[in-house]
């Protein structure tokens, strides 16, 4: 399978997950079990998968926070709230969501279910931490959970062969936020602030990307600094890639296509913003 059809499956699945992060009744998930704080929610719900894990393994997967805002929520979080009802209610809510945004999702469920559980059954685990959690998961009773948790696996694999790519390439997580940021990917104050950065480690990985040659003097991104980040995403797009293997060309193309019209339904509404800390698009590919 091409790139370019790995990129498609990111455009058309990564808009069903991400509900989770920005629709209303999601937002309020960590309150619902007794969190204190939307980010607090945030981190126990994205890592709790992996069980009652503590800032060290949280940080380490979820690649781009800052150290200290992570610590912020774990592992204290687990004194609120198990992991077990965490990931029990965070289902229970996006489905709900799904349900509300796409009046037809039933439907898409019953036809795209199947394909993405081949896929995210097939593909390895080895240095995927965050995939190999959400995985386990996948067999949920409800085919509208099942869509959102598949969609989560797909979107964890991806995520998990993006920071084995910017470690790859060099970066650390500020450098790689000031490349997104200088490339246009995200807005600069916004991500910052998002993961957790002080305007002084900010402006230190600033001085270590020019040092690269990949800011300039005034801050801008350098024409090598443009070449490193598609080398990023293309590696990224190729080690994705690897979920696509167990379908044939023709399945792949029947299952992208199913995706889209959810996928546009979701973008064109008011749920999620643009520009968003995902890098995330208003097209579905």
């Amino acid at each position: 399978m091409t790139p370019s059809r790995s990129r498609t499956l990111w455009l058309r699945t990564e808009p069903l997950h991400a509900v989770v992060y920005f629709e209303e009744r999601c937002r309020g998930l960590g309150r619902a079990v007794g969190l204190k704080g939307f980010w607090m929610g945030y981190f126990a719900a994205r890592t709790a998968p992996m069980g009652r894990v503590g800032p060290g393994v949280a940080t380490a997967a979820l690649g781009v926070f800052a150290p200290n805002m992570v610590a912020r929520s774990l592992p204290s979080a687990w004194e609120y709230a198990s992991p077990d009802r965490v990931v029990e209610e965070r289902a229970r809510v996006t489905a709900a969501a799904l349900r509300q945004l796409v009046p037809t999702v039933e439907a898409l469920a019953a036809k795209v279910n199947d394909p993405l559980l081949s896929m995210v059954e097939d593909a390895p685990s080895l240095a995927r931490p965050l995939f190999a959690a959400n995985r386990d998961l996948a067999h949920r009773s409800d085919p509208v959970e099942r869509l959102w948790q598949l969609a989560t696996c797909v979107r964890e694999f991806r995520g998990d062969a993006h920071v084995a790519v910017l470690a790859d390439h060099g970066l650390d997580a500020r450098e790689s936020l000031v490349l997104a940021a200088a490339t246009d990917r995200v807005d600069t104050a916004g991500i910052r602030q998002d993961r957790g950065w002080s305007e002084e480690e900010w402006a230190a990985s600033v001085d270590r990307m020019r040092v690269l040659g990949l800011l300039d003097a005034a801050g801008h991104v350098t024409e090598h600094g443009v070449t490193k980040r598609e080398l990023i995403e293309e590696d990224t797009d190729r080690l994705a890639s690897r979920l696509l293997r167990p379908l044939a060309r023709g399945e792949a193309d029947a299952l992208l296509t199913a995706l889209e019209p959810a996928t546009r339904r979701i973008l064109d509404s008011d749920v999620l913003p643009f520009p968003n800390p995902i890098g995330l698009p208003r097209v579905a590919g």
